[in-house]
């Protein structure tokens, strides 16, 4: 097994040996640009983005018109939702959503709050699952864009997108989802589900990073968006600026693998996720699973620890490649805003490690993970005197600390 075991599949994943093979051409030998209308070089390249754009849309259900290439889920996130706003601005400037999506909604709504607009934050259940009726209530005559993740990155927990979907269509307002974990992980449908703009990106689905994709829907309604990045006018005048033909190549790849191979990984993962919790609880107590139960990624396993410092069990792990919270946040010493939100205390928050599963881990891996895991929580716990209090039956809340002096 390689050191440290790689358990990290939500923060990236390692780019496919078969995308790699068929990214390289495009570097070299095929290194049009994709808008040149007039030579050989031009027309291969442009060919080459058709094809990728034809493959990403086949992962969401969409029409190869409806995909416009970024440079990542956060640029997606960031023109679907600015631009929405901007362009419906005459309709309402009224924007939904909720505390525990990834901060690349979070803070374009933000923004778009010191321009002026409204935004409510929907509250969650304890799983990170917003309520239907609570959202049925938000929409107003202003509302212009419901945004809601399809699956959290944290805590895996998935969204009903279809019904959010089907109320969205009721109420004549725009759905846009950050699919940016959910693609190729899970079974998505723009059209079953009512969704009208959709981001994903291709580092999380064993493609290159630094590209993404934005679906915007072109009929049942016409999604129209006022453009962020202005220039030569590509991308149907959406998103300027020379196409990554080498990453968008790589985009397309991976996005025709994960469709293909979606059922049988979807089987493998739930499984290696459920080989891996199982033989947590059967070694330690006081572990607590984050997210809903069933509801939630194949692959994603988060769980706090009681009496044990999260980072100080990473520390005390280090052959696994694990996170505490978000990769895009983790460097903050702050417990995590997601599990917060669905109610978890603060202690807990800070003892909570995401186990990421993917496409290349093995069942020798995740069994090695778990001993290490349990082997590293026994020997901070014994040495922790709250989990022995814990265990003599004193109640923690009400210990008086007394102030330490100097």
């Amino acid at each position: 097994m390689k050191n440290p075991i790689y358990l990290d599949y939500q923060a990236t994943t390692p780019l496919d040996e078969r995308v790699l093979e068929a990214m390289l051409p495009y570097f070299r030998e095929k290194f049009g640009n994709s808008a040149s209308r007039n030579h050989a070089y031009g027309w291969e390249a442009e060919k080459a983005v058709d094809q990728a754009r034809a493959q990403v849309a086949g992962l969401v259900g969409g029409d190869a018109k409806e995909i416009v290439f970024t440079s990542g889920a956060t640029e997606a996130n960031n023109l679907a939702i600015k631009g929405v706003a901007e362009m419906y601005r005459e309709k309402g400037r009224h924007l939904i959503s909720a505390p525990t999506e990834h901060k690349a909604v979070l803070d374009p709504l933000k923004r778009l709050e010191q321009e002026g607009c409204e935004v409510t934050l929907l509250p969650v259940d304890r799983y990170g699952a917003i309520r239907l009726e609570e959202l049925a209530r938000a929409i107003r005559p202003d509302t212009v864009l419901v945004s809601l993740m399809a699956a959290n990155n944290e805590i895996g927990t998935l969204h009903p997108l279809a019904a959010i979907g089907k109320l969205c269509k009721e109420r004549g307002v725009l759905f846009h989802t950050d699919a940016t974990q959910g693609v190729g992980k899970i079974p998505l449908d723009v059209d079953a589900m009512g969704i009208d703009l959709l981001s994903l990106s291709g580092h999380k689905v064993y493609g290159p990073k630094g590209v993404g994709a934005l679906y915007v829907r072109r009929r049942n309604p016409r999604v129209r968006l006022s453009p962020q990045l202005d220039g030569g006018g590509h991308e149907r005048g959406m998103r300027s600026g020379t196409l990554n033909v080498p990453g968008i190549v790589g985009l397309g790849c991976a996005c025709a693998l994960a469709r293909a191979e979606l059922a049988s990984e979807t089987v493998r993962l739930t499984a290696l996720r459920e080989r891996l919790w199982s033989q947590l609880r059967a070694g330690l107590d006081e572990i607590h699973l984050n997210g809903h139960p069933t509801e939630r990624l194949p692959g994603n396993l988060n769980v706090s620890f009681a009496y044990v410092e999260g980072e100080g069990l990473m520390m005390g792990m280090s052959e696994l490649a694990v996170s505490s919270g978000s990769a895009c946040t983790s460097a903050s010493l702050e417990p995590s805003y997601v599990l917060k939100a669905i109610g978890v205390g603060d202690d807990l928050a800070h003892t909570s490690i995401r186990f990421g599963i993917g496409r290349f881990t093995t069942e020798a891996e995740v069994d090695f993970a778990a001993q290490r895991v349990v082997a590293a929580v026994q020997r901070l716990r014994a040495m922790s005197p709250l989990y022995e209090m814990a265990k003599e039956g004193i109640d923690m809340k009400s210990v008086k600390w007394s102030p330490t002096e100097h």
